[in-house]
């Protein structure tokens, strides 16, 4: 069934539409709730988000467009999702496991990969908050520069700038505790 038809039909109250739109998009806003949650909470408690972003579909299926109901599947499913983690006291980037690499099993090499791990972190919190998510969407979401600028409403050139100043911040505190060599 065309998109067009489907919103049709949850504009007029059919339940079908909204079956119909499920079928279609449960993948792919679950992964988008997935990606954000990343195992902060049980599967039922992330069910119950894209739950309520179908929920929020049907509510309002007047504001749907076709050709863009996606995008906004998207916007609704990353919103609550983040959301539900403010409601159980939790934040949304920098899970404990946040940039663990793999290494050899040389328990002297596991210490020096933790201290940089935290360090790293800490680096990251420094930011100021709007370019922490910029950064975290862009190298831990695997978001691109577009998406971002579509979900923070902020101009393309900004997020580039950014992530340049993220990523020379994360150098020079790097640097400065000898983690890396500036050649």
């Amino acid at each position: 069934m065309r998109e067009d038809a489907i919103l049709h039909k949850m504009q007029i109250g059919d339940p079908s539409g909204l079956e119909s739109l499920m079928d279609i998009y449960i993948p792919y806003v679950s992964t988008v709730v997935w990606n954000i949650l990343r195992g902060a909470m049980s599967p039922e408690d992330g069910e119950e988000v894209v739950s309520d972003v179908f929920l929020a579909a049907w509510q309002q299926s007047s504001e749907l467009k076709s050709g863009h109901v996606k995008g906004w599947l998207a916007t609704v499913a990353r919103n609550k999702a983040k959301n539900k983690l403010r409601q159980m006291g939790k934040t949304l980037p920098l899970e404990d496991d946040f940039l663990d690499i793999p290494g050899p099993n040389d328990p002297l090499n596991d210490i020096e990969q933790a201290e940089e791990q935290q360090l790293v972190r800490k680096a990251i919190q420094s930011l100021p908050e709007q370019d922490q998510e910029i950064f975290l969407r862009y190298y831990y979401y695997a978001q691109t520069i577009q998406e971002i600028s579509c979900d923070m409403a902020i101009n393309e050139s900004t997020i580039k700038t950014r992530l340049r100043r993220g990523r020379a911040k994360l150098k020079e505190i790097l640097t400065r505790k000898g983690f890396i060599n500036e050649a």
